[in-house]
């Protein structure tokens, strides 16, 4: 009789489990913290469903960063209020970056979304997703001086199973005249090392190959307590490295004043330590760096480009861009050029500049560059990344390069498609080449494109 009844309570509460759909936009440490809410709605009694129509909570992870990322994910919450029509039960709630600056607008004047967590509120979600389905409309945007969510194993979404995303810290402190971040996300704080040893131990031995430590300003790591040795982000960066030399590490995304010899030398001593580093530099103006509230000079930035290279001489360098900014003329246009060229970025990511409501150059600075103007500079910026992408990529032609397989090509089964230590896209043949995803191949690089290597395995 105890057993019928066990089993009977089982297929209720099997009955009664809700569904949530997640999408998440923007930078990494979005899609990582979408694996912390995973992990919070699972333990809540939530299955994923890969489907909004059949969610009963649709979540979406916003991003602040630019205007263009907003109007997206406006558009997206129209396309899910349409389906709330049909699904009266449905509760849709805004994530992330967008919460606290529009939480009035998207709650009240729009009537979008039932909830509105911050960055920092993830741990209300069930009190708050009991409100909304009360009628309530839950509002959770604090931000916190130690929340770093280090005891929450994610749930890892959409994974390939080779690579995983680490959050080791959050917030900024560097108040980037143009950046949202510290407004939305709050000061700096880092997990104990134990706990992210812990993760990337965990990660690796449940067959995962390669774990990128994220951060707003990862290099900025700093654990300490009374009664511990302090840690900063090489020591750490070692200890990850040290889990094992099969276990690959990356780190993302790193201030250049933060990245220091220290570090450097800490990659330069463990092969299983990509030889990549994104090093935003925003623009190559010194009067246009100043306004940005950057901290570093042109020159200055130059130098440290050139001490990578000459302490890690194959290292891949990678870059953000931006083009209009406040009061930004053709000769600061024409530096931003020099620079990349001096520079010689493998990768960048670039933009026009997009004016944040309450940062510090909204309230400083005029947006006075016309669109069309920014729009043409960064055609013209576009332009000298993919030249020098493709110079970077020929380099390599004729070069072995060691591969993590991640799994099929985009373009053809036939294929694998992985990337190297400079964190570039290699794809191959299958083709007499016995190895399986999660392995790591050695490839001669014979061909490229501005954006792939092209080789076969040896």
């Amino acid at each position: 009789m105890e057993v019928l009844t066990t089993r009977k309570h089982d297929r209720e509460r099997q009955a009664v489990v809700k569904k949530f759909y997640i999408e998440s936009y923007g930078c990494a440490m979005n899609f990582a913290d979408s694996e912390i809410v995973a992990s919070i709605l699972k333990e809540t009694g939530f299955a994923a469903t890969p489907d909004y129509t059949d969610a009963d909570l649709v979540l979406i992870n916003t991003c602040s960063i630019r205007e263009k990322a907003e109007q997206t994910i406006r558009s997206r919450l129209h396309i899910f209020r349409q389906a709330k029509r049909a699904n009266r039960g449905m509760l849709i709630g805004v994530l992330g970056c967008m919460a606290e600056r529009l939480k009035s607008k998207l709650l009240e004047e729009e009537k979008l979304v039932d909830l509105v967590v911050g960055p920092d509120g993830y741990r209300t979600l069930p009190l708050l997703i009991e409100a909304a389905e009360g009628g309530q409309k839950s509002v959770n945007v604090l931000l916190s001086r130690e929340e770093t969510y280090a005891d929450i194993s994610p749930v890892r979404l959409n994974s390939n199973g080779v690579n995983a995303f680490v959050s080791i810290m959050r917030g900024c402190n560097n108040m980037c005249s143009f950046c949202v971040v510290p407004f939305t996300r709050g000061r700096e704080r880092s997990r104990d090392q134990t706990s992210v040893i812990r993760e990337c131990t965990a990660l690796f031995e449940s067959g995962y190959r390669e774990v990128t430590l994220l951060g707003q300003n990862v290099d900025s790591y700093h654990w300490y307590s009374e009664n511990e040795q302090d840690i900063s982000f090489a020591m750490l960066l070692e200890k990850v490295a040290a889990i094992s030399p099969e276990l690959r590490v990356r780190f993302s995304t790193s201030h250049p004043k933060d990245i220091t010899d220290e570090v450097l030398f800490v990659i330069s001593r463990h092969e299983n330590i990509c030889n990549y580093i994104h090093l935003p530099v925003q623009s190559g103006s010194n009067r246009v760096l100043q306004l940005m509230n950057r901290t570093y000079t042109r020159e200055w930035y130059l130098a440290k480009v050139r001490r990578i290279r000459e302490l890690i001489p194959d290292c891949g360098i990678t870059s953000d861009i931006i083009s209009g900014f406040c009061s930004e003329t053709e000769s600061d246009h024409q530096e931003t050029l020099s620079l990349m060229t001096e520079a010689g970025f493998d990768m960048s990511y670039m933009y026009f500049y997009s004016e944040r409501p309450g940062t510090l150059a909204a309230r400083r600075y005029a947006d006075d560059v016309p669109e069309a103007e920014k729009k043409r500079r960064l055609d013209e910026i576009v332009k000298c990344q993919n030249r020098l992408s493709q110079i970077s990529n020929r380099k390599d032609i004729g070069s072995i390069s060691r591969v993590l397989i991640e799994g099929d090509s985009r373009k053809s089964q036939a294929d694998w498609m992985g990337r190297n230590g400079q964190n570039k896209v290699v794809v191959f043949p299958k083709q007499d080449c016995p190895l399986v995803k999660g392995d790591y191949a050695s490839v001669e690089i014979l061909d490229c494109t501005g954006a792939t290597l092209i080789g076969r395995a040896i």
